[in-house]
């Protein structure tokens, strides 16, 4: 029933736009971050095509007043899931007013000082009455009242600004109409940067004042990677401006919000952190979007891989450009093994609404890569542009691009759809045929199959790729085939895998080595140095479990590494030190505490779920983390919900924690109340 409701609405909607169009909206909003609300004035300019009952505008549990349509004040219908319109306009252009306001249950998030919103999958029609149809596209120009200490940033140029006795005015247009789901609001303590590339576009780089000196590590490559964009794709950036901003507790990676990429503060990195967690895909890849899904979007979701797949490929350009050819057929291949592994369970094809995330980017990547292969660089770009120019502004089907590309090459387009695109499963034969043009990757295959070869057999070869100046993948493969090979037998290839000074090659050694004899101790101390807070973690934790009796050396010699800025390192060291007795026993309550505040509401989901585990590693009884549980309950990130709902059902079973949690439900607020109570 769910699936015919959400046919019945998608019909619906597409009759709207064939007989409505919505030209323009200007919206005068006020976000209160106390409220949690959101509202203000609304003017929709809109032209009436053909005889329509009723015109619909999407907006849930919202509250209205003051409808007017050309002037003059109108009856509605408010279903709470749309502003429905049935009277006073007329076959032409007509002018819409309303006032509403809204408390959104999603979409629109008030996390610590920051307001932030996700449209898309949750629909912008949350916190702004808009259309869920992405067929339905608007020029948007929003003006946002706010507090003047704080930054608003929301889609399109900004235009003025002004202090009202209130607030502060932020005024920000958009020239070129967009789909509902890619407006964006962001509102926080932000500081800012800005480049201009080569065509003259002036990039904003927006972060937390007290990540100021982070810029440079976080937003590396920027300007490289939209200049190469530009180049490859043949067509020039689409918009006046491009943004990009973190916020705490973003549901996914980043959003591609046009002219406004919101992304997650796990990829405000430091120098050494840059090293184990960049930003660089993600930024090319929402960038990527401002073409792929912005200026071109998808009809339906059978076809979104025209979005995801395209921001993904491009994405893996840009790193080709950035990093080479081994590093780009190196992600290829990754892909390509994880595509082989799902085709067993995930089956549904990548032009069906119901395909999965890896089906959708990974696959639609590879169907390009596939594409792109056998019609020719020149002739792919030669596609792709006319496809972006012809339908620039408007919505697109998987047809569209394909009669793009049968207009440059006589390639089978219709054997590419029904192998790459209708059917399910993954062509690995075809892939592997592509990967093996590169050297790199045939050795890199001729290696994994030594795997089960005996020590003897591969040891030359081992030490060969370890002396010479092959890609680091090859050297990591070696590292881990010696994993369950005697230490004696494999001490001089570790020896050399650590003399390779590379980073990654490094943190295998670190990864593989389960038992660390005393003879290797001091070369693998070494790893506590490396630029890496992988690294650094990894060796801390295997250093202190193999060597009792120098522990409290080692934890005095870490104390202070923090690490990403979700405290992991720190965190791995608080549960170190609270778990070695001898360690600075006067401490031991300001360690517990410190550890203890991680798991509360004042951070980020990622850090409360690894303070939490560790906690309850080192007391399963500890009750004083359980508060911190509950309310996780209630927290907007589905991923920290899961685990939390996990933990409880799994503490439950015992009937000291049951007690515990049927004890505390009366006390508790009523929307942790309420969760807790089905999970009891």
């Amino acid at each position: 029933m769910k699936y015919l409701f959400l046919l019945i609405s998608s019909i619906a909607l597409a009759q709207q736009t064939k007989k409505v169009d919505f030209i323009s909206m200007q919206a005068y909003l006020t976000p209160n971050a106390i409220e949690k609300s959101i509202g203000g004035k609304v003017v929709y300019d809109f032209v009436v095509k053909s005889k329509i009952d009723t015109i619909k505008i999407d907006a849930v549990k919202m509250e209205f007043s003051e409808v007017k349509i050309n002037g003059k004040q109108v009856n509605f219908k408010n279903s709470g899931k749309s502003l429905n319109l049935f009277k006073g306009y007329k076959k032409g252009k007509n002018k819409l007013e309303f006032t509403y306001s809204a408390k959104p249950k999603q979409t629109m998030y008030f996390v610590d000082d920051q307001i932030w919103t996700q449209g898309q999958g949750k629909y912008t029609s949350h916190w702004l009455p808009s259309f869920d149809d992405v067929n339905e596209k608007v020029i948007f120009a929003v003006s946002v009242c706010y507090d003047e200490n704080f930054t608003v940033l929301t889609n399109g140029k900004f235009v003025k600004g002004a202090l009202l006795d209130s607030c502060q005015v932020w005024y920000y247009e958009m020239q070129k109409p967009m789909s509902s789901y890619l407006v964006m609001l962001a509102i926080g303590k932000f500081t800012k940067q800005t480049e201009i590339t080569k065509s003259g576009t002036p990039l904003e780089f927006y972060l937390k004042k007290e990540d100021k000196d982070k810029f440079a590590t976080t937003y590396k490559y920027s300007k490289e990677i939209f200049d190469f964009f530009e180049q490859e794709i043949g067509v020039k950036y689409p918009w006046e401006i491009y943004r990009q901003v973190p916020v705490m507790d973003f549901l996914y990676a980043g959003m591609e919000n046009t002219t406004s990429t919101i992304f997650a503060q796990d990829f405000v990195v430091d120098e050494i952190g840059f090293n184990d967690r960049t930003y660089t895909n993600v930024n090319a890849h929402e960038l990527a979007h401002q073409w792929f899904g912005d200026l071109v979007t998808a009809q339906s979701s059978k076809h979104h891989w025209l979005q995801e797949g395209f921001a993904t490929y491009y994405a893996l350009l840009a790193e080709k450009e950035l990093f080479g050819e081994d590093h780009f057929n190196y992600e290829l291949y990754q892909t390509a093994e994880t595509l082989q592994r799902a085709s067993k369970t995930d089956t549904i094809p990548l032009m069906n609404e119901k395909a999965s995330s890896l089906t959708f980017y990974q696959k639609g990547a590879w169907a390009l890569h596939y594409l792109r292969e056998n019609i020719g660089a020149d002739n792919f770009r030669k596609a792709v542009k006319n496809y972006l120019i012809k339908y620039s502004f408007q919505n697109v089907n998987t047809d569209n691009f394909l009669d793009e590309v049968k207009k440059v090459s006589n390639f089978d387009t219709e054997a590419f759809k029904k192998n790459w695109l209708e059917q399910k499963g993954f062509e690995v034969q075809q892939a592997l045929t592509i990967l093996e043009k590169n050297k790199f990757i045939k050795e890199y295959l001729a290696l994994t199959e030594l795997y089960d070869k005996p020590l003897a057999e591969k040891k030359n070869q081992f030490e060969a790729i370890l002396k010479s100046d092959g890609f680091y993948p090859l050297k990591e493969e070696v590292v881990y085939q010696l994993q369950q090979v005697p230490f004696k037998q494999k001490k001089e290839m570790l020896l050399l895998a650590l003399q390779t000074n590379n980073l990654k090659v490094r943190q295998a050694v670190a990864k593989s080595l389960k038992e660390i004899p005393v003879e290797f101790k001091s070369e693998y101390e070494t790893l506590l140095n490396d630029a890496s807070y992988e690294t650094k973690e990894t060796s801390l934790k295997y250093l202190w479990a193999h060597f009792p009796d120098d522990r409290i050396n080692l934890l005095n010699k870490t104390n202070g590494w923090v690490g990403f800025s979700d405290r992991s390192t720190r965190i791995v060291w608080l549960t170190l030190a609270l778990a070695t007795k001898e360690y600075k026993t006067d401490e031991k309550l300001a360690y517990y505490d410190e550890l203890l505040g991680y798991s509360t509401p004042k951070f980020e989901a990622n850090t409360r779920q690894n303070a939490i585990i560790n906690l309850l590693f080192l007391n399963k009884m500890d009750k004083n983390v359980l508060p911190n549980l509950i309310n996780g309950l209630v927290h907007h990130k589905w991923q920290f919900v899961k685990f939390c709902r996990e933990k409880i059902r799994e503490l439950i079973k015992q009937e000291v924690f049951k007690k515990y949690f049927e004890e505390v439900l009366p006390t508790l607020p009523e929307n942790e109340k309420s969760q807790l109570k089905k999970l009891l």
